[in-house]
């Protein structure tokens, strides 16, 4: 999250993300001069003005998460974020751990209430479920995370918005390899190559940017190793004077062991260990994905800007569970969930600059469109001869076969007005519909096909005063809802067959007040915010791997984020951050004891970051961090909670330039004091298996070598 004043550009609003138009800006991070806010449709290339956005923004550089690092993950780059919790379980079976002021920590696999969004391309299906593994961190120009009120904007979230841009490729042409040797038998070898014909303002002007790599590792704990092989491509073509085309392509393939929990008694005694079911049923999963997609964007004019967006993807997982087999036979659980899902959507909007009654304005209105078509299996992970289960971990029995269909209707209009010189408003509102229909082909339990819809009104506005050309304040406040996923819906809390059509969608309230100011080359940021939740969505209970839900009646959170960045003495970058989240029950969640004002499980009350780099264009880099970490319940009773820790990291390195040559080699140490620590909880898990555990002192060496053709 490193600051580059100069290369901000003039417009900024939200979006290059489609579901909303975006928050409105002034024309320059560092021109002051013009009151005037301009609505871009386009990416902005250097990603949002965190100051002149009247919402909490973060903007983090592609090439500040790449430095010293192995790009695997996101939680490697985004630490520094205030608000945002990203933690890596280890566990590639499952993903990252991912929540923005307290939503989206629910989740034991993928990611909840939180949308997220690669270069337009949602990485969020149509019922808010997501995942983080196709984005590809070597190609990536910078990432914009978005939370408070506006994220209701962008639909079914509750938490906010990720979203990544990726590199446009420029001149000259450039051929890169990379790769990363890390412990734990970690390897990442990648080639991208980017380049362009022309500077992409005249007509036939050509750019593109395309890379794939491979991970591996044999994983920190016992059987949790990985490999995971990605592909990204970007190509975008400048038609005319007035319109450019861009298409979007990415590839993932992954197959990674699942290691589970484990109880606080077998963590302290060795956090390497994992329980004997998980080897016993060989716990895994192997996922597929491959999506593409199309954004055209035209001007008419000064005033008049046209973006449609397309996409289609399709994804296969594969998911083998540690469910023992005795369970399976007794109830209506199975332990392999096989799915392929097939996605579409469209989002088109228009965006339009006037002036209505002397004051500047702008408006975009837009309609966007996704669907969904799941195929759902469920198989019993054994098989079964008489009395005796043999082939364990294996695909047994059908159990479970089923049809999801899923589709979302949004119209959305964003409006920005420049009140004065000082004031400006911003406002829109966003009117979401999302339809569920299951169709359940196994009847040998029954007919459990169900379907349901949802509808919800989602305004938002924000009110900005600007004390002068470096310091703004703004007041912000918004609803939104965020529904329940497919899987969320799959499994009854009773443990009987059908779905669980009981859960209801949860609906948010969020007043934001916030400040920002710059100071010399660095930019201070403040917000407090407060949000009231009914039926939230948590998890009641954790079974070896299957997860139920249930609506947690009304929740609180009240929170303070600050930020700050600077640059000083010519290559030196300082980030802090500070994050105080108060999250709490309001009513009862629990079916054994009240738990009325109890913290909510999976979120931690304080997180703190300090980071110091020195980086340079060329010649010897290095930086250090330090992470603080508050104690995390793990349930609804806050009977058992994962201990505070404090974590440090060192990286170095060496940049050469020569001729035409790049010479990067770098190395890092992380936990460098060895601190034994839980790096993610499994909330209300059955059998007390809360602990995902982190990994001691580790180290990673890197040599990344680019050639430009010039």
């Amino acid at each position: 999250m490193k600051i580059k004043l100069p290369q901000l550009k003039a417009s900024l609003i939200l979006p290059v993300i489609f579901p909303a138009a975006g928050l409105a800006a002034t024309p320059s991070r560092t021109d002051t001069s013009s009151p005037v806010m301009i609505v871009s449709a386009t990416p902005v290339s250097h990603g949002l003005s965190e100051l002149d956005t009247p919402a909490a923004v973060s903007v983090v550089y592609g090439e500040d998460m790449r430095r010293a690092q192995p790009q695997v993950n996101l939680s490697e780059g985004l630490a520094g974020v205030p608000g945002l919790q990203i933690l890596n379980r280890q566990n590639y079976a499952q993903d990252l751990q991912l929540s923005i002021r307290g939503f989206g920590s629910r989740s034991t696999f993928g990611v909840r209430g939180i949308r997220i969004y690669v270069d337009g391309i949602p990485a969020t299906m149509p019922d808010g479920q997501g995942q983080t593994s196709n984005i590809d961190i070597g190609s990536i120009d910078h990432v914009d995370v978005l939370r408070g009120p506006f994220s209701a904007l962008y639909g079914n979230s509750s938490g906010g918005v990720i979203n990544v841009v990726t590199k446009k490729g420029q001149q000259p042409d450039t051929l890169k390899a990379g790769s990363w040797y890390g412990s734990y038998g970690s390897w990442r070898n990648s080639l991208q190559a980017s380049g362009s014909t022309g500077d992409g303002t005249h007509a036939g002007d050509v750019d593109y940017t395309a890379s794939v790599s491979r991970f591996t590792t044999h994983g920190y704990r016992d059987h949790s190793g990985a490999s995971k092989n990605l592909a990204n491509a970007r190509l975008g073509v400048r038609i005319d004077d007035d319109s450019t085309l861009t298409l979007l392509v990415n590839s993932t393939h992954i197959q990674a062991d699942d290691p589970g929990g484990l109880t606080p008694e077998q963590w302290r005694a060795n956090p390497e260990q994992v329980t004997s079911n998980v080897t016993l049923y060989n716990a895994r999963k192997t996922v597929d994905q491959t999506q593409a997609g199309l954004h055209y964007e035209r001007s008419f004019g000064d005033n008049d800007d046209l973006s449609v967006m397309t996409y289609a993807g399709v994804r296969e997982t594969t998911q083998y569970q540690s469910l023992p087999s005795y369970l399976q036979v007794s109830s209506q659980k199975f332990g392999v969930i096989d799915l392929t899902r097939h996605y579409q959507g469209i989002d088109t909007r228009w965006t339009h600059r006037d002036t209505l009654f002397t004051l500047p304005v702008s408006a975009t209105v837009g309609l966007d469109y996704e669907t969904m078509s799941e195929q759902r299996k469920g198989y019993q992970n054994f098989s079964q001869s008489g009395s005796a289960y043999t082939d364990l971990g294996q695909k047994g029995a059908l159990r479970r076969d089923e049809t999801n269909l899923m589709w979302n209707l949004d119209p959305y209009l964003q409006t920005a007005w420049q009140l004065s010189e000082k004031w400006s408003l911003d406002a829109g509102v966003r009117l979401s519909t999302i339809s569920f229909d299951s169709d359940d082909h196994y009847l040998a339990n029954g007919d459990d096909s169900g379907d349901k819809r949802y509808h919800q009104w989602l305004p938002a506005a924000s009110l900005k005063y600007a004390i002068d050309g470096s310091w703004n304040t703004y007041l912000s406040a918004g609803k939104g809802f965020e529904t329940p996923t497919i899987t969320e819906l799959s499994n009854r809390p009773d443990g009987k067959s059908g779905l669980n059509l009981g859960l209801k969608p949860s609906t948010n309230k969020t007043i934001e007040w916030g400040t920002k100011k710059r100071i010399g080359y660095g930019l201070l940021n403040a917000a407090v915010f407060q949000t009231d939740t009914r039926n939230e969505i948590v998890a009641a209970d954790n079974n070896e791997g299957r997860t139920t839900y249930k609506n947690a009646g009304q929740t609180r959170r009240r929170g303070l984020e600050l930020g700050f960045e600077q640059q000083f003495a010519g290559d030196w970058q300082l980030t802090t951050s500070w994050t105080l989240l108060d999250a709490r029950y309001r009513s009862n969640a629990c079916t054994s004891s009240d738990c009325t004002g109890n913290r909510i499980p999976g979120i931690a009350r304080n997180m703190g970051y300090l980071g110091l780099e020195y980086a340079p264009y060329s010649g010897w880099y290095g930086g250090a961090d330090i992470r603080y970490m508050s104690n995390i319940e793990a349930n609804d009773e806050n009977t058992v909670s994962a201990p505070s820790y404090t974590v440090s990291s060192l990286n170095t390195g060496y940049k050469w330039l020569v001729d035409n040559w790049t010479v990067d080699l770098s190395g890092r140490i992380d936990n460098l004091f060895n601190r034994k620590y839980v790096g993610s909880v499994i909330v209300n898990n059955t059998q007390n298996l809360y602990y995902e555990s982190a990994p001691g002192r580790n180290y990673g060496v890197g040599l990344n070598v680019s050639y430009a053709f010039r």
